[in-house]
Order: C-alpha cells, then sequence, then structure tokens
C-alpha cells in the first residue's frame, strides 16, 4: 500500500475513528483503526465491537493494500504535522511496519495484520429514513443530558428512539430519563419511519459520536441524515461516514406514567433570566446535594441556597404565577439549570402540585418539548 492524503482530511477522519476505539482495551487490534487504499479512495474503519465507523475519503492511493495502525498514534501524529501538508504513507515490503511521511519528518509505526480486524456488522435492517441535521441534532441536545450514566440501570444508557401519534399527528419521539428528570422531544414523522421495529435504545456512546459527526449547524448547512433500524443495530450515514451501534438490549420503562397530567399551579419565567438566577445562587450550594430553594409568590419568585461551611445566598426576580397560596419547592439546581438551557423559546412554563410532587417544565414557543423535574427537600 501507498497514498498520499492532505494533512487536514486525514485529521478530521481519524478524529471521528479515534473517538470510536476504547483506549483501554484487551485485544490490541481494537486499538488499531483499518486504512484501506483503492480506486484514488481511503477508507478508515474503527469498532469497539459494540460501535464502528466506517469513512471513504479521497486520496492518491498510487498503490493499493490495507493495514491497521494504532488509531490514538496515528492521530496524535497527524494533529502536529504543519496544516495543508502532504502525509504519504507506505507499507515497507517483507515487513509489519508502516512509514509515515510529512515534509521532512518521518515515522516508522508497528501495525497488526488486517485479517484480525474485526468485521463490521452487515446486518440487514428493514427500516429506513432520513432525517434533516438539524432535527437530529435538536433531538439529541434536548433529550440526551438527561441519560442515566448509571451501568446498573442500562436501559436508561441512552435515547429511547420510537413512532408515536402526537395529538393526532404521527411523531418520530425521542426521550431520556435518569430517574430525575426526563426529557421528551418529538418531530414529525419522516415517510419510512413507520416501520421502526417498535421502541429503540440508542447507547450513550453513540448518540455522543453521533453528535459530534452532525456539527454545529451555526454555518446555516443542513443535510439529510440516512437512517436505517433493525432489531438489534441502527446506522446513521452522515456526509462521509457511516456509524453503526449495537441497540441496548432491554425494555424502556413506560415513560407516560411519570409524566404528571393534574399540575394545576401555573408559573411563567423568562428562562434565561432563571437560569442565570439559578447558576448565581446554587454557587453557595453544597456540593454533595446542589440543593436551592424556590419561593414563589404571585408576581415573584425568591431563590436561595445554604451551606453550613460557606453561608447562603438569596435572588428574587420577577415571575407570573397562577397558583393561588405561595408555595415553595426545592430543585436539585444542575437538573433544573439544564433543562432551562434548553428552553429555545425565552419563555418557560412550570406546571406544579405540591412541594413533593414532579413539575413539568414547558418551552411556550416549542409544544414538541417537554421535561418532567422531581423534587427535593430543602
Amino acid at each position: 500500500m501507498k497514498l498520499t492524503i492532505e494533512r487536514s482530511q486525514f485529521l478530521k477522519s481519524l478524529s471521528h475513528a479515534q473517538s470510536v476505539v476504547e483506549r483501554a482495551n484487551t485485544i490490541p487490534i481494537l486499538g488499531n483503526v483499518m486504512l484501506e487504499a483503492a480506486d484514488g479512495r481511503l477508507r478508515l474503519s474503527a469498532t469497539d465491537l459494540e460501535l464502528g465507523a466506517v469513512e471513504t475519503v479521497d486520496a492518491e492511493a498510487i498503490s493499493g493494500g490495507g493495514t491497521t495502525l494504532p488509531a490514538q498514534v496515528l492521530y496524535d501524529i497527524a494533529r502536529k504535522l504543519p496544516d495543508g501538508a502532504q502525509v504519504e504513507l507506505e507499507t515497507e515490503d517483507g515487513s509489519d511496519r508502516i512509514r509515515l511521511r510529512c515534509g521532512r519528518s518521518t515515522f516508522t509505526l508497528s501495525a497488526l495484520p488486517p485479517e484480525e480486524f474485526p468485521e463490521l456488522s452487515k446486518a440487514e435492517f428493514g427500516c429506513r429514513f432520513q432525517l434533516a441535521a438539524e432535527d437530529l441534532r435538536g433531538l439529541i441536545d434536548r433529550t440526551g443530558f438527561a441519560a442515566s450514566t448509571e451501568e446498573t440501570r442500562y436501559y436508561l444508557n441512552g435515547i429511547y428512539l420510537h413512532t408515536t401519534e402526537h395529538e393526532g399527528v404521527p411523531v418520530l419521539r425521542a426521550v431520556a430519563t435518569d430517574g430525575h428528570r426526563l426529557a421528551r422531544v418529538e418531530v414529525p414523522r419522516p415517510a419510512g419511519a413507520e416501520d421502526m421495529p417498535g421502541g429503540v435504545i440508542v447507547p450513550r456512546k453513540a448518540v455522543q459520536e453521533l453528535r459530534k459527526l452532525l456539527g454545529d449547524g451555526e454555518t446555516g448547512k443542513d443535510f439529510p441524515v440516512d437512517i436505517s433500524v433493525s432489531e438489534t443495530g441502527i446506522k446513521f450515514v452522515v456526509e462521509s461516514v457511516e456509524l453503526t451501534s449495537k441497540l441496548i438490549d432491554g425494555t424502556y420503562p413506560d415513560y407516560e406514567r411519570v409524566i404528571p397530567t393534574g399540575n394545576d399551579k401555573r408559573l411563567e419565567v423568562e428562562s434565561g433570566a432563571l437560569a442565570e438566577a439559578v447558576d448565581r445562587v446554587a454557587a453557595i450550594s453544597s456540593e454533595r446535594t446542589r440543593a436551592i430553594k424556590l419561593a414563589i409568590d404571585a408576581d415573584s419568585m425568591q431563590l436561595s441556597a445554604a451551606d453550613p461551611t460557606y453561608g447562603m445566598a438569596m435572588e428574587e426576580i420577577d415571575v407570573r404565577f397562577d397558583g393561588g397560596a405561595p408555595m415553595e419547592i426545592g430543585f436539585n439546581a444542575r437538573y433544573l439549570l439544564e433543562i432551562l438551557r434548553r428552553i429555545e423559546g425565552g419563555t418557560a412554563a412550570l406546571e406544579l402540585a405540591d412541594p413533593a410532587a414532579p413539575t413539568l417544565v414547558r418551552d411556550m414557543v416549542d409544544s414538541s418539548a417537554l421535561y418532567v423535574l422531581m423534587p427535593m427537600r430543602v
């Protein structure tokens, strides 16, 4: 194998591959990225046996072939090479080494045989549909933060994706919860998604890698993402990258049961002002509980936090409260803040029942998003 590739393109592709690879593993080949050159293209593959990424990019392939190299080492080298430079990779005849040249720099890297690299899943996907990158970003950004990180409840370690109806309209819905808060966001159901095999749980790592591929979207550039789903796996094709993941094998809980329906006290508040106040007051709260108290009246709300070591903090903001008598309720400041930062319309509506019941949080201008937050004693 002998090829030449532009450094920035090589670095971009390696960044995708090395983030899939697990740095600490007992199988050496899983720490490597597979490089295959043919027909003026370079194909890079990486996997941890649960998640796999394949990307094909332009390269000047002088002679074809394949090899595997340590993903992290290769990425670190490419990252430190000068921008705009040409990178040359060449196998040494009769050797398990690869020579990498760039300008006056030369690296000789130990390779592992490509035959040892695990074959990526070629499962049959019966359901296929497209979703705009902007919509997919929204589903991830507004739900993924609520997914659990506790391995004991593995079935909550991801985003639950399924089709349903909302007020008679077919939707594709994403849900995430860790038992303390819940996020539910939906988009109109794309054509083909009706064939999804029930609900599927997309693992947290796959969601994180997918989000990196989708980019920030600030340039206004949008593109369709091809999504394929089977009983056991899901595949996303994001421009030149194909990301395939196994699904979490478990039953997602009936999340509808924890969404309150009888909360009759309504609080409307400017989400940015409340988020800033929560952030300031929480600076004094206990690191362990991050507890803050909200004392709510008809047109104002007092936020407070106390810690026996550091002291106490208080701040008052304007609100509109239609709930009769004043009430007090406590929340985990970080959980409340994470929800408020995802309110896109500027005004949040908190629907409350009593200090011990879950609170419903809505975006006043976006009915597709809904959040549930459990209170805490303060």
